[in-house]
């Protein structure tokens, strides 16, 4: 069967072997490109890498298909050993782009969506803001403010808002409470590996145990972004 690791902290590329890549690269630090994924079957022989899209969808080129599918999601350490981190999922379908010429490898584009969503472990993103400083009272600071703050699990997020997260939001911050974005970040950025992640929304007061931030998740608006940019 054909199996997917879905690399959520591997801090190595692993690319076909046909390709002409420098002999140069150095090991990527820890958890810094939770997106890899690379492709394997059979007792874990490893021929393709892949990106991260969302929580379901992985980018990688069309020469990787294989017609047989089976599939998981797994992570891979520093070294190329198991940390922990890995996950292992099936993978549904592999879909490549329409014109893709395998002879001239023109179009070498390919989709591929797992059997169930990956889980994101937590890593730090930054939020910055004017916002308050004081988890009593107010302070606003004259200098922009920034905070490293982890992204939590799905399941971290409903447990502190039961009933109120939907897909269109994500938690971020420290179950423990102390550091939290706050009245006045509103509408700010949350930046995760150079990417703009999230906005900030809302939450229970600030910095509150069992009451991290909340955010809205950009990448579910991409679509939307993309048409409202082309038609003003």
């Amino acid at each position: 069967s054909v199996v997917l690791l879905v690399s959520i902290f591997v801090p190595i590329t692993f690319l076909p072997p046909s390709l002409h890549i420098k002999t140069t690269y150095n090991p990527c630090p820890a958890h810094s490109q939770p997106w890899q994924v690379f492709l394997t079957y059979g007792a874990g022989y490893r021929w393709c890498g892949g990106s991260l899209i969302n929580d379901r969808w992985v980018i990688s080129a069309a020469h990787c298909y294989k017609t047989k599918r089976g599939c998981i999601a797994d992570s891979l350490g520093q070294k190329g050993q198991e940390e922990g981190t890995e996950q292992h999922i099936q993978v549904e379908k592999a879909i490549r782009y329409p014109g893709y010429d395998a002879r001239t490898t023109d179009n070498d584009f390919m989709l591929i969506k797992l059997s169930q969503p990956v889980t994101f472990n937590a890593f730090d993103c930054l939020v910055s803001g004017w916002g308050n400083t004081r988890t009593s009272g107010v302070e606003y600071p004259d200098k922009l403010q920034c905070l490293k703050l982890p992204i939590l699990s799905s399941s971290a997020c409903q447990t502190s808002y039961p009933g109120r997260i939907t897909k269109n939001m994500f938690c971020a911050g420290y179950i423990e409470g102390g550091k939290d974005s706050c009245q006045g970040d509103s509408g700010g950025p949350l930046v995760c590996n150079g990417k703009l992640s999230g906005v900030v929304s809302w939450g229970a007061g600030c910095a509150q145990k069992n009451k991290p931030g909340v955010y809205t998740t950009v990448c579910n608006y991409h679509s939307w972004i993309q048409e409202v940019l082309a038609n003003n």
